[in-house]
């Protein structure tokens, strides 16, 4: 590529870009002890909503809340907003990118068997 200015760089053929997002997970559903009740504040990496205020007795906005930190948080976050038996409870209907569900499984195979689960009840 040219390091002339005004010259066009190019993003390779098959580059897909959902390939290249670099989720993270926390070393152990263990360390995840976050609220289980209350109302919670998220930062705009995580929600860039006006009010990314997430009331936890809502099971709606409890899913939306999870969703959003496993695919957009960092392992702090999922610490702090995550708890490790929720997370397992709410696993199977998590709207997450295929590629951010597998790299959790891998990590984590009770969350797979938990989506496994799903399937076959």
């Amino acid at each position: 590529m040219s390091a002339e200015p005004g010259a066009h760089r190019t993003v390779p053929r098959g580059y897909v870009y959902a390939d290249h997002i670099p989720y993270v997970t926390p070393d152990s559903l263990a360390d995840l002890r976050g609220p289980t009740s209350g109302v919670v504040s998220v930062g705009p990496h995580i929600d860039t909503s006006l009010n990314p205020v997430y009331e936890l007795r809502d099971r709606d906005r409890l899913r939306n809340l999870y969703t959003r930190v496993v695919r957009s948080g960092f392992v702090p976050d999922h610490v702090k907003f995550l708890d490790g038996r929720t997370l397992l409870r709410l696993w199977p209907s998590l709207d997450l990118p295929i590629r951010c569900r597998k790299i959790w499984e891998q990590r984590f195979p009770e969350l797979a068997a938990r989506s496994r689960g799903a399937w076959v009840a």
